[in-house]
């Protein structure tokens, strides 16, 4: 399989598109699991994924929608191997028995992209306790990746990709109190500090598995126009605290806002392009890594700090 180096890009402020990432590859043998994949950047993924020739486990907290996503993909693209697995990030239990049936249906997974999440919501806990944006966004794919690593590494080169976001510049992760047990709640610094951790989760992933061919990294794909910001009012919208967590007037990768076609191009890209983990950087947007990453994210002893509290709470 040959894929060019650079995302082509034909015309002036043209932007890639997942589509166009996987254009004349053949990605027949490969697995690919996608959580959240039954709509936006998921569904779109599962497409251009699938569309190049790979299997693709679409995972959706309801069957009807990862269904619907499927009947969608086949009228584009009608010879599509497609499977669905019911997947609720907001319960282990949950996470567990999806794992398992993952298991069962792929003896590798190539790919795994955890894309699902939820932003800004209003505060709730998890069906074990955890606060709901860190549970969904980090903890239930911390235990989901931990369950399929023997997978991973039977693939011999697999991509574990995972879905962050620039908000992680609005808050670092609280060690001492990850779970909202201490402070009053904040859903902007929530949902940062979320992200923080999905950073912080492919640092920590990618320094446990080269050794064994597995790379991991965060994407942020940009602002792009999905149901994820559907708890969010416009006054939520104005009081977005951009700033609060680095220098606020240091520049910040903006494309203006995207179609999921367009946003989901980085994920892809970084799931299947050969050399883009080999670059100085675990943390990459608008197909190219991002030089410009505050410190806490990256850090090798928080990382590893933040595997050693998700195991404790994934117990």
């Amino acid at each position: 399989m040959t894929i060019p180096p650079t995302i082509d890009r034909t015309g002036p402020g043209a932007r890639p598109t997942a589509e166009g990432v996987v254009s004349g590859l053949d990605l027949t043998g490969r697995t690919c699991v996608i959580t959240g994949a039954s709509s936006g950047l998921g569904r779109e993924s599962a497409y251009a994924l699938a569309r190049a020739g790979a299997h693709v486990i679409l995972t959706a907290r309801h069957a009807g929608a990862a269904e619907k996503a499927v009947a969608e993909i086949r009228r584009k693209a009608p010879s599509a191997r497609l499977t669905t697995v019911v997947l609720d990030l907001a319960s282990l239990d949950g996470v567990r028995v999806a794992a398992a049936r993952i298991a069962d249906l792929a003896p590798a997974v190539h790919v795994l992209m955890n894309n699902a999440g939820v932003m800004f919501t209003p505060f709730a806990r998890t069906d074990d306790g955890f606060e709901l944006q860190m549970g969904t966004n980090h903890l239930g794919h911390f235990e989901l990746t931990r369950l399929l690593l023997d997978r991973l590494r039977a693939a011999e080169g697999a991509r574990i990709v995972n879905l962050a976001s620039e908000g992680y510049r609005i808050a670092d992760v609280d060690l001492a109190d990850s779970q909202w047990e201490k402070r009053d709640y904040d859903k902007f610094r929530a949902y940062g500090a979320s992200k923080t951790a999905n950073i912080l989760h492919a640092v920590e992933l990618d320094r446990r598995l080269r050794d064994d061919g597995v790379r991991a990294c965060a994407v942020h794909p940009g602002r792009v126009a999905t149901r994820l910001a559907r708890h969010m009012t416009r006054a939520d919208i104005a009081a977005v605290p951009v700033g609060r967590a680095g220098t606020p007037d240091r520049p910040r990768f903006d494309q203006g806002v995207l179609t999921p076609q367009e946003g989901a191009a980085t994920q892809v890209w970084a799931a299947i392009h050969p050399e883009p983990l080999g670059l100085d950087g675990v943390y990459f947007a608008g197909c190219a890594a991002v030089p410009d990453i505050e410190d806490y994210a990256v850090a090798v002893d928080r990382a590893a700090e933040l595997w050693e509290l998700s195991e404790r709470l994934c117990r």
